[in-house]
């Protein structure tokens, strides 16, 4: 019985691996459709173009950069004030998408992890749509300063990414003077988990930050979980991420960690170096809050 179970959640790991991997799509921003027109200068930009915010990130970011859209996701997130009374277009992984067709929009901007699962519609409904790489720090610095030139912004955007590349240095300096961690990433998702590789957003914060992925060399951003593998790896530290319904999350690594026998000989596990890490800081995908979060990580690596 014990085994076919452990058979039936490593499939589960497999399905979810696809899913996420799938969603991933490629590393550059792909656009279904451009729709754009000359313009003499930031006023005309701005009235020209009918933006929708596909996700809280890039609505942050449009703020940052002074740029104001016609409709943003549903989110418990507070967001900048320039967007209150905004329709909202529902979840940003599943948009309504006959409320995005009826706000006809310029430009739909959303991110290459969601690429492979909305372009599809976007295409049948000709609606224009530009899926950003938010899969590292320096993808999103990239697609903040593209962002910049096509909205008449780049002063703005510049000042964004210099704000952002003046914290990140901070912290990689100091990182760089110091014995990182060993460190293990895993990933939840509701009745699953998966290892995340120095590929990942949350791998690439962990490499900035001094530590070492034991995945590391591995392609694909996630791999799907075997425990005996990893306690090979013995790391210093296990950090545990949640996407989607964080509570639910924790509380099945719990589970998994008291009644998984493998995970008490982990040197991390008996040492108390176990961490949840907030969703907020350490999304699936690059935000705004990346300073806040290496430094999140300085603190757990260096204490």
């Amino acid at each position: 019985m014990q085994k076919k179970w452990r058979n039936f959640m490593l499939f589960v790991a497999i399905m979810a691996l696809s899913v996420v991997a799938g969603c991933s799509g490629s590393d550059t921003s792909k656009e279904t459709e451009a729709a754009s027109s000359p313009v003499e200068n930031e006023a005309e930009e701005t009235n020209d173009q009918r933006i929708i915010a596909g996700t809280v990130v890039i609505a942050e970011i449009l703020d940052k950069l002074d740029i104001d859209a016609i409709a943003v996701p549903e989110s418990e997130k507070q967001l900048a004030s320039r967007f209150n009374d905004l329709p909202t277009i529902g979840n940003a992984m599943q948009p309504d998408m006959e409320i995005v067709k009826s706000l006809n929009p310029t430009d739909f901007l959303s991110v290459s992890t969601l690429e492979y699962d909305l372009t599809d519609g976007f295409e049948q409904l000709n609606i224009p749509a530009h899926f950003l790489n938010f899969q590292s720090v320096d993808s999103m610095i990239q697609e903040i300063q593209t962002l910049g030139e096509r909205y008449e912004r780049t002063e703005k955007a510049d000042k964004l990414v210099a704000d952002l590349q003046k914290s990140i240095d901070a912290v990689e300096t100091v990182a760089a003077n110091r014995k990182g961690p060993s460190v293990l990433i895993l990933l939840g998702i509701p009745g699953s988990y998966l290892v995340a590789t120095e590929n990942s957003y949350a791998g690439d914060l962990v490499k900035r930050a001094g530590g070492t992925n034991v995945m590391e060399g591995q392609d694909p951003e996630y791999l799907s979980s075997n425990t005996e593998y990893l306690h090979n790896s013995n790391p210093d530290i296990i950090l545990r991420l949640s996407h989607g319904m964080p509570e639910e999350v924790v509380e099945m690594f719990n589970e998994e960690f008291q009644t998984n026998d493998v995970w008490k000989h982990f040197d991390a596990v008996k040492n108390d170096r176990v961490y949840d890490l907030e969703e907020e800081l350490f999304g699936t995908t690059a935000s705004l809050k990346a300073p806040e979060a290496l430094k999140e990580l300085m603190k757990i690596f260096y204490r």
